[in-house]
């Protein structure tokens, strides 16, 4: 759970430049992308051409546009996992000179008793986490720079990220290309240790580029590809790997209690490879229709560790009434797992480990489905229904686990209540 929040955070900074790329890009469709792996994802934002055209008609032009909104997220699994999540954000943005600046803080409270803190006979897992990000954007023609930055600190793990955006519009804005950098310097300990006594540093790079198509009035394409490249020990100092002798048939999904049965005494710390690569492919088809708003999402992935992975996502939000928006939303991911991965760590001649191990099920082979749904209500004026939003969000998430101790299914739910408000 520890290591979803953490690298989750890593890529923020750069998601939000991304995100903002798509909203200046004609309003086909807004979303707040999550990372990958993390638990919670927020469904797409689509506001009613129509409905925008008429408040527009009907509100003084302003020179600024000022949003805020706030959100308190809840995800909860049948591995005993719980987090609340407030969030708070605002955005400050001048159209006619090309600028905006906003910024997002949060706070993570995680309560656990999982069973892979179960399995090492600890006690209920419990940590806060504040993070928050600010970004800026300066685009007064066809040319943009959007910079942005992301902090999180935990009792254990420290996380700074930076990065910069740049785009260009060419063929009279029906095409834009983007190309960004980012940074990220993470810092990790034990809890109630001093990181001068114990710590381990990661650094990562990344980079990225893409274009968007705007295919016709209602139609935007987008294309991305990014990679990472990761360097330092990400190895988990509260994880430990049970090592059998060798013959040992230990059956999928065994308990705890026939685990330690098998097993022997000697646990070695979870080690795993000191640097990493990622590589990423997405695709992003939205369209708008006359009342509704559908957007296909894919991403292929490949990493140096072994991983290829596959994420589909479809979104359809349709515009019930001038206040009224509701839509399904549903999400496939599958992955093959690290190449090291072993659901039975064997002990060598001479008790020699292996020198790579996990038990992070996450690095393993698995399968997720996630359904769920997003309900938007405009609660502002009759001129500008929207300008006030109350917002409701819940997924719900199967994940198969296919060769890993203790679990071998997951259930999960996110959900989320939002209000947000153009001032």
């Amino acid at each position: 759970m520890r290591l979803q929040l953490k690298a989750g955070l890593a890529r923020v900074a750069s998601l939000f430049a991304i995100g903002s790329l798509v909203l200046a890009l004609g309003g086909v469709a807004r979303a707040q992308p999550p990372p990958d792996e993390a638990p919670a994802e927020a469904p797409a934002e689509v506001a009613s051409p129509a409905t925008a055209a008429a408040g527009n008609e009907s509100a003084p032009a302003r020179r600024y546009v000022v949003r805020a909104s706030s959100e308190v997220g809840g995800y909860a699994d049948t591995d005993h996992v719980f987090v609340v999540t407030p969030t708070v954000a605002g955005s400050v943005a001048d159209p006619v000179a090309g600028w905006s600046v906003d910024g997002r803080y949060l706070v993570d409270v995680v309560s656990a008793a999982s069973v892979d803190i179960v399995s090492t006979a600890s006690r209920r897992w419990e940590e806060v986490r504040h993070a928050g990000t600010l970004g800026g954007t300066y685009k007064p023609g066809s040319f943009g720079v959007s910079v942005n930055g992301a902090g999180s600190f935990e009792p254990d793990y420290t996380s700074l990220a930076g990065g910069v955006l740049l785009t260009q519009d060419l063929l009279d804005k029906q095409l834009t290309l983007l190309g960004g950098y980012d940074y990220g310097h993470d810092v990790a300990g034990r809890s109630g240790t001093p990181f001068s006594v114990f710590s381990r540093t990661i650094d990562r790079h990344g980079v990225k580029a893409g274009a968007s198509l705007v295919m016709s009035r209602s139609t935007l394409a987008t294309a991305l590809v990014d990679a990472v490249f990761e360097a330092g020990d990400s190895s988990k100092p509260y994880r430990y790997i049970s090592m059998f002798a060798p013959g040992t048939d230990v059956a999928r999904g065994a308990s705890i209690d026939t685990v330690n049965a098998l097993r022997l005494a000697e646990r070695p710390l979870e080690q795993l490879p000191l640097s990493r690569n990622r590589y990423a492919l997405t695709l992003r088809l939205a369209h708008r229709f006359s009342a509704s708003t559908l957007r296909l999402d894919e991403r292929l992935y490949h990493d140096t560790w072994g991983i290829e992975a596959t994420s589909t996502d479809a979104r359809f939000l349709v515009d019930v009434s001038p206040r009224l928006q509701l839509g399904p939303h549903v999400r496939v991911h599958a992955q093959t797992p690290v190449d090291f991965w072993q659901r039975v760590y064997v002990v060598g001649p001479g008790y020699d480990f292996p020198a790579l191990r996990t038990g992070d099920r996450e690095l393993g082979p698995l399968v997720n489905l996630t359904a769920g749904g997003t309900l938007r209500v405009g609660i502002g004026s009759s001129a500008a229904p929207r300008s006030w939003l109350v917002g409701f969000d819940v997924n719900l998430t199967s994940t198969q686990y296919l060769d890993d101790l203790y679990v071998t299914h997951r259930l999960s739910v996110v959900s989320a209540i939002m209000l947000e408000a153009e001032l």
